[in-house]
């Protein structure tokens, strides 16, 4: 914790805490969770979301969100609730930036097209894969596998979206080795780094909409949250330029979501009162949320988003394109396991088999964007060598 912060009964602490799958010594002067976090942060498939979509392919901007700045932003304001509501800072801030490291190339068209793929195979989940990376795919220590990161950040990262009561193949086989409790909810720290997700995505991606000209100020007027901070703002500066309204705009509504959520969830504590993290598990319901108010307000800004951006032509585009990429990666590589690179052929075995696909998607999910569009020109223009 931050030598500002004191934690409440009901956060995660050391004297609650439930250890690593494989036991190793703590750090001197380090909590268990900065050391999830460092070893999240020095991870190989943390520095790969520099160059992962979020809504826009990595060469379209400098500018526009990668998986790499939306973790930031989600881990900056995951860490301010955190201490706002007394809880653990620093795993709530390891969850909000291991939450996406599954995620394949190309955001939600590379995932759904991996879906597609593995759905003889048992499909395939951004969740389940941030798991399978933390615990099996990054190779950096010689006693194990995976990063050995304590129960309370596994439970985090399984429980992302809450309870699992049917969860994916994966998470379903760790949770034997490893016991989870998938189904109740997770800390309030969790809880807290999957709610910020929600924030950051909605109001960053107002933003990049907005910067990228697929709508302007006029037409989020009519949103709730959105058009009073909109007015907010143009009441700060009657000449302000169309840059820092944007700016202006986006601020107003990170603190009114914020806020909203900060005071519920107090509301929700105080209701409940309660005296350990496994209270908070224990719950029938959420304990980390909205207003039914804000919730509503939030859905709208995601129907919104939905409408105007993410199915934008101009995004719909690009979607397709990346699908057929993903696609035709893996319907390559599953056929002709051979074409795989060292340390990969091996692990695959033979083509058309579960294993050849379970080894296939691991490769292309670690991909960039980047990578991704270079290794498939290798492998279908016969003009560039392999």
């Amino acid at each position: 914790m931050s030598q500002f912060s004191s934690r409440a009964p009901y956060a995660v602490g050391p004297e609650n805490a439930r250890g690593r799958l494989y036991h190793e010594p703590e750090a001197s002067g380090r909590s268990p969770w900065q050391r999830d976090r460092d070893r999240i942060i020095h991870s190989s498939a943390f520095r790969k979301l520099q160059y992962k979509t979020q809504v826009f392919v990595n060469h379209e901007g400098d500018f526009f969100r990668t998986r790499l700045t939306h973790s930031l932003e989600v881990a900056q304001i995951a860490r301010s609730i955190a201490r706002e509501l007394m809880l653990d800072e620093d795993l709530a801030e390891a969850l909000a930036l291991a939450h996406d490291l599954g995620h394949p190339p190309f955001g939600h068209a590379g995932e759904e097209a991996l879906n597609a793929a593995m759905k003889p195979y048992g499909g395939y989940d951004h969740n389940a894969q941030s798991l399978r990376i933390v615990t099996r795919l990054e190779s950096r220590y010689a006693a194990f596998d995976g990063l050995n990161l304590t129960w309370e950040s596994l439970e985090g990262l399984a429980k992302h979206n809450g309870p699992l009561h049917r969860p994916p193949a994966y998470i379903a086989e760790y949770d034997q080795q490893f016991k989870l409790n998938l189904g109740t909810h997770a800390s309030a720290e969790a809880q807290v780094a999957a709610m910020a997700d929600d924030i950051a995505y909605h109001s960053h991606d107002l933003d990049d909409g907005m910067r990228a000209g697929l709508f302007g100020p006029d037409d989020i007027a009519h949103l709730p949250v959105v058009g009073a901070a909109l007015t907010q703002a143009r009441m700060a500066s009657l000449d302000v330029p169309p840059s820092r309204l944007r700016h202006e705009t986006i601020r107003r509504v990170i603190n009114a979501l914020v806020s909203d959520l900060v005071a519920e969830t107090r509301r929700r504590i105080a209701k409940m009162d309660p005296d350990s993290p496994d209270r908070i598990r224990r719950a029938k319901t959420p304990t980390v949320a909205f207003t039914p108010e804000m919730a509503e307000a939030n859905q709208a800004i995601k129907t919104f988003l939905h409408a105007r951006m993410y199915r934008h032509w101009r995004v719909n585009r690009m979607t397709s394109k990346a699908r057929r990429v993903t696609a035709e990666l893996f319907a390559l590589f599953h056929a002709d396991p051979s074409m795989l690179p060292d340390g990969w052929r091996p692990m695959a075995g033979e083509g058309g088999t579960e294993k050849a696909a379970r080894t296939v998607t691991d490769y292309i999910a670690g991909m960039t964007d980047r990578f991704a569009m270079d290794e498939y020109k290798r492998l279908t223009d016969l003009s560039i060598p392999g």
